[in-house]
């Protein structure tokens, strides 16, 4: 993802920008204002509700889990699809939104090395975070296990078919996630406050505040976790090496879960 123009031939980056402009200009938004407006208002409606599917599905069991997962994709391709239809008013496509290229193996695998370098940094600085937030007592780490699970049981795969369907949804969000917050969000914030730090900081809070079923604590957390995948999308102008290490995390988080899950049974 790039915050500011690099061609005039890029739509995403050139449009309503004179082709006599100079080169560094004030970035423009990619969407209509009211059409951010609704999006944020859909994604913290859902996780309004969400927090209640959650304790549902701690209450059904295997067949609502499946269907939450479902749930979870479909809400996110609409929310991707409304994106698209918001941006293509103005001449943007989605591979603009996404950013940069894998022309040669060596672009490919400079991306996959740049997820991993960043996956393994940010999570020693979240640790960090979640001792000072009380969410890992490092006197305490069975206790803190213990909460985990309690927290996040019911969201957690209980069977191997639902550890398939957790995967497959993590890279699914990998891929939705980092455009909806990312890729349109944080594009649409830097445009109008003409900053892009605060466009990093404003769609990693409603990143955070995306995950309300977690609790304010987590969602504090998390929302410094989308900051972090902000500021390297804006730094690499791609959003392919957050979506590699978004994917991986939530996979990762998953497959935990599921054998902490199944040792605590």
């Amino acid at each position: 993802m790039s915050i500011e123009p690099q061609s005039p031939s890029d739509p995403a980056l050139s449009a309503g920008v004179p082709a006599s402009a100079p080169a560094k200009l004030k970035p423009a938004p990619i969407a209509p204002w009211w059409h951010t407006l609704i999006l944020v208002a859909l994604i913290l409606g859902n996780s309004f509700l969400g927090s209640a599917k959650v304790e549902s599905v701690g209450s059904t069991g295997h067949g609502s889990r499946l269907l939450l997962y479902g749930g979870t994709f479909i809400t996110q391709l609409i929310l991707i699809i409304i994106i698209w239809l918001g941006i293509r008013s103005r001449g943007v496509r989605m591979r603009d939104v996404i950013g940069g290229e894998w022309k040669t193996v060596e672009a490919f695998l400079l991306d996959i090395g740049i997820a991993a370098i960043f996956w393994f940094v940010s999570l020693m600085l979240l640790f960090g975070l979640r001792v000072a937030f009380g969410l890992i007592d490092i006197h305490n780490l069975a206790k803190s296990q213990q909460d985990a699970i309690k927290l996040l049981a019911p969201l957690a795969p209980h069977s191997y078919l639902e550890a398939a369907f957790w995967v497959a949804l993590a890279v699914s969000a990998g891929l939705f996630e980092e455009i909806i917050f990312r890729g349109y969000l944080q594009r649409q914030f830097s445009a109008f406050a003409g900053d892009a730090f605060l466009g990093v900081v404003v769609s990693g809070i409603v990143f955070g505040l995306a995950h309300g079923y977690q609790g304010w604590r987590w969602m504090i957390v998390i929302a410094a976790f989308g900051m972090l995948f902000g500021i390297l999308a804006y730094f690499r102008k791609s959003l392919r090496p957050g979506m590699m290490a978004h994917a991986f995390q939530d996979s990762i988080a998953g497959i935990a879960l599921f054998f902490l899950v199944r040792n605590h049974k």
